[in-house]
């Protein structure tokens, strides 16, 4: 599981964002403080069937890491 969703970050990480486009999940564009988080590691997770492959992809460790669960809904 991404660790974004449980930051405080999470509302302007451009890290996040890359990852929503990925998805490809709706990106807001509201705000535009954009902050850059500092060693990150992205682990991209394939999953492979026969006919389809799908790309996994969660940020798994990051310096700028401040825990505020939750803080993605409000």
């Amino acid at each position: 599981m991404c660790i974004c969703i449980n930051c405080r970050h999470v509302k302007d990480c451009i890290t996040y964002k890359i990852i929503l486009i990925q998805h490809n999940q709706s990106v807001s564009r509201k705000n535009d403080i954009v902050f850059t988080p500092s060693n990150t590691l992205v682990q991209i997770n394939i999953n492979q069937s026969l006919y389809h492959m799908k790309l996994e992809w969660d940020l798994v460790e990051c310096s700028s890491f401040v825990e505020k669960p939750g803080f993605w809904l409000t």
